[in-house]
């Protein structure tokens, strides 16, 4: 078995592999003040509610963009995962992939983008962009070499959301949880959900335009594939997103361990 995790700065996913089928998933906070005793506590009654037997689990990567919480993990997996066949793996640009890191600077290059990029390209073999709703919003664009070419970077929803009550004097925290009837909101609710959906919508389409013109010029647009907690939320407010997988990046981990550890999990 397989241990995967992808740690971003508000959630954190986790999921079981075995012969490369995944058994189970669990989707918590990221939390910077979890210590390995604590992963192991937290973890431990998950695996047990599962049916999970963490001495079969053979095999550990991770993937984080809170360093703090990537120490966490490794920790946790040196410490309370006894059956490792190797040391636990982390995800870093030096790794084997598939594709070339073609940036300026590979290794500020975050490790969700390089395994959203794998996973996405290990699909489908085009040149392709993938969007990721996470805290922020990332467009990763991958080539026909292959090779990771860059993307951008936006706040996501939530921030946005944040941003407005926070910096505004009169309107409220919401969540986004209703469709607006019509994109002209006609109360201060309706103005920021219609705001959110459809500007966001407008967001997704624009930038695949542009980075399409770039990445595949002699094409109408990439290929485009997303993932990530809004995802769903926004895809009916865009005509360029192609196909949403929410388990992306656990599949581009369990990739990515068999690229680099061949044979050393069942």
């Amino acid at each position: 078995m397989l241990f995967a995790v992808d740690v971003g700065n508000s959630h954190t996913v986790s999921g079981i592999f075995e012969k490369g089928r995944l058994t189970g998933d669990w989707r918590l906070q990221s939390r910077r003040d979890r210590t390995a005793d604590e992963l192991a506590i937290r973890y431990h009654g998950l695996f047990q509610m599962a049916g999970i037997d963490p001495n079969r689990i053979t095999g550990f990567i991770v993937a984080s963009v809170v360093p703090v919480l990537e120490t966490s993990w490794l920790n946790f997996a040196r410490s309370y995962l006894t059956k490792l066949r190797q040391p636990p793996l982390a995800v870093t640009h030096t790794l084997k992939l598939g594709m070339e890191v073609a940036t300026e600077n590979p290794s500020e290059v975050g490790a969700d983008r390089l395994v959203n990029a794998v996973a996405a390209w290990e699909r489908y073999h085009v040149p392709l962009i993938v969007i990721d709703f996470g805290t922020a919003i990332t467009f990763d664009c991958v080539n026909s070499v292959p090779a990771y070419v860059g993307g951008t970077i936006h706040p996501g929803i939530g921030i946005s959301l944040d941003a407005l009550a926070t910096r505004t004097a009169k309107l409220p925290r919401l969540d986004i949880d209703v469709t607006p009837e019509h994109p002209i909101g006609t109360t201060t609710e309706k103005a920021i959900h219609s705001g959110m959906l459809y500007g966001f919508g407008g967001l997704i389409d624009r930038m695949v335009e542009v980075l399409s013109r770039q990445l595949t010029p002699d094409q109408d647009r990439a290929r485009t594939i997303a993932t990530g907690g809004m995802a769903e939320l926004i895809k009916p407010y865009t005509y360029t997103i192609d196909e949403i997988d929410p388990q992306l990046t656990l599949t581009g981990l369990e990739w990515i361990y068999r690229l680099n550890c061949a044979g050393k999990n069942d």
